[in-house]
């Protein structure tokens, strides 16, 4: 029998070994006091991957990170809040070098107190950069230097790292997962930030995670990318997506063992634990969108293929009739099959089932029966499932979002104001 992989909420990317993290408060926020500078770092250097937005203008912090990851590794990751450093031209990407130069300075001069006397070997570059927060302003980097040595690191730092990059966020997210291979324990840790500008397109956040296991690069790229194809791209809360994005692993190989490659014992296990991981991470995101009342689960099933699955489930969960339906506590259930047939998969009336709260309401291209009262009392769950079978072939795909409300409205009419 597989063991099953231990999970928990309650801990983050200071749940593997030899990660620290801390936060401090550098007045980058419209409310003063409240944490907005946070830094993980690794006692041992790590493999590390990243994915990030697609968008055409990408923020400086994006493309610092991108050019840091060239060579597959990387130490610490420093994140700001409340600027995003985003459509800033050159001068916004100074200032995110000057991020990292600052961050990898502090931990030169710091590590001494973080658990070892030896001099760090840690080049600028071995720094990561995300921000978020508005975008179109000067990153307060002065702000960030005189900040900067008042972070403290320590293992119990990943909650006050979680809640340092939360914007719109009411709360943290975290995750962790821990397996055993070859007698060995290992974890994976996460934590992000996201409840507006959320849509399937590359990472749609910002989410770190964090690993004792030793991993290839290779390896861990594939993982993270399968991993995120499945849940963080499954993700959608309002269509839109940020010059921000940026999904992060780094892995420092700090509970031993031999290194876990494609198809080495272990390597399958990791690549569950990483995907555990960003399914509830992505699940935390959608709880928490701007606004929401309800997560909205749709999982498709039956479909020709696994793409054409993730389309028709992507399309229903962010269908602005769907949300506003799911609400109003009203199982308009045609709205679905409206979402799923321009979703560009490939479908057939005949062929297709539709189960709103597990009541089935369409079956194989025909209306049945059902109390209508009874599925919109059901409704009132603070989750939601839907799930449509297409009946074609194999395909399944799941997709999380959140109803739509007026306060989603009011968020974003008064964000900068």
């Amino acid at each position: 029998m597989t063991e099953s992989l231990v999970t928990t909420t309650d801990t983050g990317v200071t749940a593997p070994l030899g990660f620290l993290a801390g936060a401090t408060s550098a007045g980058l926020r419209t409310r003063s006091g409240l944490d907005d500078l946070a830094l993980l770092f690794s006692e041992s250097p790590c493999v590390a991957a990243g994915l990030f937005t697609s968008s055409a203008f990408q923020a400086a912090p994006v493309v610092l990170s991108r050019r840091n990851l060239a060579d597959g590794k990387a130490q610490a990751v420093i994140v700001n809040a409340g600027c995003a450093n985003a459509y800033a031209g050159a001068e916004g990407y100074r200032d995110s070098e000057e991020m990292a130069r600052l961050a990898a300075s502090q931990l030169r001069l710091a590590y001494s107190a973080v658990g070892s006397a030896s001099k760090l070997r840690l080049a600028d570059s071995d720094v990561l950069v995300a921000s978020t927060g508005v975008t179109g302003h000067r990153l307060p980097i002065d702000k960030i230097r005189a900040a900067m040595p008042t972070i403290t690191l320590d293992r119990d730092g990943g909650d006050r790292f979680a809640r340092a990059i939360m914007t719109t966020d009411t709360v943290p997210k975290q995750a962790a997962a821990t397996f055993t291979a070859g007698g060995r324990e290992y974890r994976v840790g996460g934590c992000a930030k996201g409840s507006g500008m959320i849509h399937p397109n590359l990472a749609t956040m910002l989410a770190f995670l964090t690993s004792d296991a030793p991993v290839e690069r290779a390896f861990l790229e594939k993982t993270l990318r399968r991993a995120a194809d499945a849940s963080l791209q499954m993700l959608t809360v309002d269509g839109d997506t940020s010059p921000n994005d940026t999904l992060l692993i780094l892995a420092n190989g700090a509970a031993g063992g031999p290194t876990l490659r494609e198809g080495a014992e272990g390597a399958a296990r990791f690549r569950e634990a990483v995907a555990q991981v960003c399914v509830d991470l992505a699940k935390g995101m959608a709880r928490d969108a701007e606004g929401a009342t309800k997560l909205i689960e749709v999982k498709v099933v039956g479909a020709k293929s696994v793409a054409d699955a993730r389309a028709a489930a992507r399309t229903v969960a962010g269908s602005p009739l769907v949300k506003s339906a799911v609400y109003g506590n009203d199982p308009n259930w045609g709205r679905v099959l409206a979402a799923v047939a321009r979703s560009g998969a490939v479908v057939e009336e005949e062929a297709t089932s539709l189960f709103w709260q597990g009541v089935c309401v369409f079956q194989r291209g025909r209306t049945v029966a059902y109390d209508e009262k009874a599925l919109s009392a059901a409704t009132k769950s603070d989750e939601v499932r839907i799930r449509v079978d297409l009946g074609l072939g194999s395909g399944r795909a799941v997709a999380w979002g959140c109803d739509l409300t007026e306060e989603y409205v009011r968020i974003n009419s008064e964000y900068t104001t």
